[in-house]
C-alpha cells in the first residue's frame, strides 16, 4: 500500500482483495500437492492479474474512481469465495494446508535459526537508527535558510519505544525459536520474507524508475511531458503492491491454518491505512515503524483493556476502535505526514 499510494499516489482501498487471491490460491493449489513456493508464485502472480485488470480500467480516471472500484472488487471477491462453494469451499472454509516450517528441527538448526532472528533483528534496528537520524539531521530549505525539526526528542522517543518493542518481540521470538515449534518457523519466515520485501523495495524507490513514481505522485504533467509514460509507471506500481499483498495473503492464511470468507473483510485494508499513516507515507521504514507500533497497541489493549476498564468483549473492541480514532486525529494535528513521514510527500487531501 505504501508503494501504491505513498509512492505512486494511488488510492487503493480494496486491498484485501488481493490478500484474498493470494491466500485462497495459494492453500487450494497446496492442498491439491502442488509444492509451496510454486503456490505462492502463482498466487502473487493472480493478484499481478488484478492489479492489471484494474489498472487498464481505472487508472486513467481520477483517483476517487480509482477508490471506489476498488472497494467494489474487494467486496465482489469476498462474495466468490463465500458463494462459490466448488471453487473455494465457501463458508466450510479451506482447512488442514500444508505450510511451510512445520517440521522438527536438529539443535543445530533451531541454533542456526537463533542467530538468523539475531540478524533480523539488527537489521530492523539500523534501518530504525537510519531512518531517525535522517528525520534528524534533515532540514527544510526556507528562504536559503535551513533547519533541524522543530521536536527532535519526539523522534528520540519514538526511537526507544519501538526499541523496546523490538526487544519485547526478539526474546520470545528466541525462546519459541529454541523450543521449536511449526508457527515459531513461521515467524521467522515472514520476517524474513519482509526484510528481502523491504530491502527491494528500498532499492526500487530509489532508483529513477521510483524517482518517476515520485514525480508522478507530485505533478503527474511533468513527467508526461518529459515523454515518461505515466499510466505505465502507474500500473506497474499497482500491479506490484498487489503481488507483494498476494504474498501477504499467503502469510495470513498459515498463520490462521484455517481461512474463511469472514477473515478478509474491509477491516483488514484499512488497518493497513492505519499503518501507513501512522509510520508515515512514502517512506519503507515508517510503514515498519508503523506497524510494530499498531501490533502493540492491538495486542496489549486486546488483553488488557477488559482487565483495566471492566469491559466485556464487545465493549472492549468498541473503545479500542475509539482509541485508535483518538490516536489518528491527535496525529493527524500533531504530524499529518506521520512518524518518520515527509510533510511535503504527503498527498492525501490534494
Amino acid at each position: 500500500m505504501n508503494l501504491q499510494w505513498g509512492f505512486a499516489g494511488l488510492i487503493n482501498f480494496g486491498h484485501v482483495a488481493f490478500m484474498t487471491l493470494g491466500a485462497y490460491a495459494t492453500t487450494l493449489l497446496s492442498l491439491r500437492g502442488w509444492p509451496i513456493p510454486l503456490a505462492v508464485l502463482v498466487g502473487m502472480g493472480l493478484a499481478m492479474a488484478l492489479g492489471l485488470l484494474i489498472g487498464t480500467s481505472t487508472l486513467r480516471l481520477r483517483e476517487d474512481y480509482l477508490a471506489i472500484v476498488t472497494i467494489g472488487v474487494s467486496e465482489l471477491i469476498r462474495l466468490i469465495a463465500n458463494n462459490e462453494e466448488w471453487l473455494t469451499q465457501g463458508t466450510f472454509g479451506v482447512q488442514s494446508f500444508p505450510w511451510p516450517m512445520d517440521f522438527n528441527p536438529t539443535l543445530l538448526s533451531r541454533i542456526v535459526f537463533v542467530i538468523w532472528l539475531t540478524i533480523l533483528a539488527i537489521y530492523a534496528e539500523s534501518i530504525l537508527i537510519k531512518s531517525l537520524l535522517r528525520q534528524w539531521k534533515e532540514g527544510k530549505k526556507i528562504q536559503g535558510k535551513s533547519y533541524r525539526p522543530r521536536k527532535p526528542w519526539a523522534l528520540l522517543v519514538w526511537g526507544i519505544i519501538t526499541t523496546a518493542l523490538i526487544l519485547t518481540a526478539y526474546v520470545p521470538g528466541v525462546v519459541s525459536l529454541y523450543n521449536y515449534s511449526g508457527k515459531a518457523g513461521l515467524m521467522l519466515l515472514a520476517l524474513t520474507l519482509l526484510a528481502l520485501t523491504y530491502a527491494g523495495l528500498e532499492f526500487w524507490v530509489h532508483s529513477p524508475w521510483g524517482r518517476i513514481l515520485k514525480a508522478i505522485r507530485e505533478d503527474e504533467e511533468i513527467p508526461r511531458a518529459l515523454g515518461k509514460n505515466v499510466f505505465w509507471y502507474k500500473l506497474q506500481a499497482f500491479m506490484a503492491g498487489g503481488a507483494i499483498a498476494g504474498l501477504a495473503g499467503a502469510l495470513f492464511a498459515w498463520q490462521l491454518t484455517s481461512i474463511y470468507p469472514g477473515n478478509f473483510d474491509t477491516l483488514l485494508t484499512f488497518n493497513a491505512w492505519i499503518i501507513v499513516v501512522l509510520g508515515g507515507a512514502g517512506s519503507n521504514a515508517g510503514t515498519v515503524l508503523g506497524t510494530i507500533i499498531f501490533w502493540a497497541y492491538d495486542s496489549l489493549t486486546r488483553f488488557l483493556l477488559p482487565q483495566i476498564a471492566f469491559l466485556d468483549q464487545s465493549q472492549a473492541g468498541a473503545l479500542r476502535v475509539m482509541v485508535i480514532g483518538l490516536i489518528l486525529m491527535v496525529l493527524m494535528v500533531w504530524r499529518p505526514q506521520g512518524i518518520l513521514g515527509k510533510k511535503e510527500e504527503l498527498t492525501l487531501g490534494r
